[in-house]
């Protein structure tokens, strides 16, 4: 009996998301073409720490944007890697775009945001789109995204969009776990309801790309109300939530593109360093944790142990079966185990196979995926235990208190 209710519990675990990813699939879509519409001047603003690698590639990707008005604005913040030279010589080529050197970093803010606040105070423009470095973007994003946040019911305004750009993966952990991010995302978030409430709980968002108006965006007190976070993506859009502004989600992969680690070690430690702020939050973990094992990992294991079973059992099988002895399987109770693990395996795979299809992943980590489900369930609680042991967080040879 127990093993029924745990089948019956694993299977409801995976049908769950399975059903919801698929629902939300049809509404997850990219922001429709701008057309002839009169869009606003939108001010891409840009925080750059030792990106010298990558500065260059990314604000003349922007340049090439069509269809709208546009600055470019980078903030240079204490890069060692002649970052602000490179950007130097763009202004030469562009006066579009423009350099600024962030001021000393005030204790306790975090570096990103603080760049991004003052980012936001130096730009002309009344629509600001916080861009990170390492980000690609097609000549129809920005105007396409500008047009998506000017085109809703303006008696239910949008306040700030974002979008998932396309994640280009080249080492095993990255192909393991940053395609789960469209897996948890579109899994657990009821994207209708979202889109039909201001309730913060529901807000969210890749800091990768966040469009807001100006004005709305000083009137929240953007990314001050948030120095201390790491998670600009998440944090942002429910600070626009608690102030009553809706925000919306559109799908960016065909529009633009991130290849935001470069190591296994950077996956793991850039995963972990907001992660208290998303799944690992305290309150939050422990259930996360049940809904993903049972779900997305039991129904493999169990399938696993069975055919590992059956394999082994093979040069008896017909002698058990001549003396009627009784294997799992035959029994109505394990019958019902076996079929509700084959349905939590096909729903698994199914869905990952649709999200790899459509968001351009890895085939391999959608065959992995209970492999990635538990590494991306280690990182949640690395994470948690670091911040409750006192652990302090490095990210751009930068080190933290707390998250």
């Amino acid at each position: 009996m127990m093993l029924v209710t745990l089948a019956l519990a694993a299977l409801v675990c995976a049908l769950i998301p399975a059903i919801l990813f698929a629902v939300n699939l049809r509404l997850y879509v990219p922001p429709p073409p701008a057309g002839d519409a009169e869009l606003p001047a939108v001010s891409v603003l840009i925080p750059a720490r030792n990106e010298a690698a990558g500065i260059v590639a990314c604000v003349r990707s922007v340049l090439a944007s069509t269809g709208v008005e546009l600055e470019v604005i980078v903030m240079d913040d204490a890069s060692t890697d002649g970052t602000g030279d490179l950007v130097a010589a763009l202004i030469r080529e562009d006066p579009r775009v423009r350099l600024e050197r962030a001021p000393i970093l005030p204790a306790g803010w975090n570096g990103k945001q603080h760049a991004c606040w003052n980012l936001a105070r130096a730009a002309a423009y009344p629509v600001l789109c916080f861009v990170d470095a390492d980000v690609r973007l097609e000549p129809e994003c920005v105007a396409r995204m500008a047009a998506f946040l000017s085109s809703a019911d303006q008696t239910k305004p949008l306040g700030l969009v974002s979008g998932f750009p396309r994640q280009i993966t080249g080492t095993w952990l990255e192909r393991l776990l940053l395609p789960l991010i469209h897996f948890v995302l579109l899994g657990f978030l009821p994207v209708a309801r979202m889109r039909s409430s201001v309730d913060p709980a529901l807000a969210a968002g890749c800091g990768q790309f966040l469009m807001a108006w100006k004005e709305d965006y000083f009137f929240t007190g953007g990314h001050s109300q948030i120095k201390e976070t790491m998670h600009d993506g998440l944090l942002l859009p429910r600070l626009f939530r608690h102030h009553g502004y809706r925000t919306d989600l559109a799908d960016l992969t065909p529009l633009a593109q991130c290849r935001m680690y470069t190591s296994a070690a950077q996956v793991w430690q850039g995963l972990a360093k907001n992660a208290t702020e998303g799944l690992a939050a305290p309150n939050r973990i422990v259930p996360v944790t049940l809904l993903l094992l049972l779900g997305q990992v039991v129904p493999f294991l169990y399938i696993g142990a069975l055919a590992l079973g059956a394999l082994i059992a093979a040069p008896n099988l017909l002698f058990l079966l001549q003396h009627r002895m009784y294997i799992l399987g035959i029994t109505p109770a394990g019958t019902f185990v076996i079929v509700a693990a084959l349905i939590g395996v096909f729903a698994a795979w199914l869905t990952r196979i649709l999200a790899a299809s459509r968001f351009r992943q890895s085939w391999l980590s959608a065959f992995l995926h209970p492999i990635g489900i538990v590494l991306l369930l280690a990182v949640q609680w690395y994470a948690l235990l670091r911040k409750l042991t006192g652990g302090k967080v490095s990210w751009k040879d930068r080190a933290y208190a707390k998250e």
